[in-house]
């Protein structure tokens, strides 16, 4: 008799200005090179999550700055389909995080051009256009996780968690035995959280 598993499903929610989730995807990118999942990308919001909180006022500028480049993802997922969304993310995340660039509209042009999508999604920047499109997007996968929480977002078949929060990317199997271990979690529904207290910024020099 022969055996069929099901693949593992990853989705993946990000906000593009976030750098912690910004490795967490370089890290999800690199464990699908050697192990078999299929991996879905799709849009959350900081500014979202942060809706109707006290917040220090260097921190909601940031919160401002970021509703832009996710107006134009949502508008690019609703338009060309979720899966132009990695490329994209990739484009913009490297020119923010890499490269050090301000998380303006030249940059998000820039990413618009390099994957071979048109200008025109930079209508969407100051539009509301897709407003319900993109909370329905950010609930989808941040409701599961309750409170308290942010992004990186992952969905292990359909289970949620925070994290994996990492400050630099692990390759090779490395990243597949990283992944191996949230894969496994994910199979017990009482196990809820491991944290520890951080001990050096992103590591952004890759």
């Amino acid at each position: 008799m022969t055996h069929t598993h099901a693949r593992t499903r990853v989705d993946f929610w990000f906000d593009p200005s976030c750098p912690w989730c910004w490795l967490t995807s370089r890290w999800i990118l690199e464990a699908q090179k050697v192990r078999d999942f299929t991996l879905t990308f799709h849009v959350m919001s900081l500014g979202v999550l942060n809706e109707g909180r006290a917040l220090d006022p260097g921190y909601a500028a940031y919160l401002e700055r970021s509703w832009g480049p996710v107006r134009v993802l949502t508008a690019a997922a609703q338009e060309h389909g979720e899966e132009a969304l990695a490329n994209l993310y990739t484009a913009m995340g490297t020119r923010f995080h890499n490269d050090g660039r301000l998380q303006d509209k030249d940059a998000v042009r820039e990413s618009l051009t390099e994957v071979g999508l048109p200008v025109t999604l930079m209508e969407h920047w100051d539009k509301t256009s897709y407003e319900k499109e993109l909370r329905d997007s950010h609930h989808a996968g941040m409701d599961a996780l309750g409170e308290d929480v942010g992004t990186p977002c992952i969905h292990v078949d359909d289970v949620a968690f925070f994290g994996p929060v990492m400050s630099r990317v692990p390759c090779g199997e490395e990243a597949g035995k990283l992944f191996d271990g949230a894969v496994a979690l994910a199979q017990y529904p009482y196990f809820y959280e491991l944290k520890r207290s951080r001990t050096e910024g992103p590591v952004l020099d890759f």
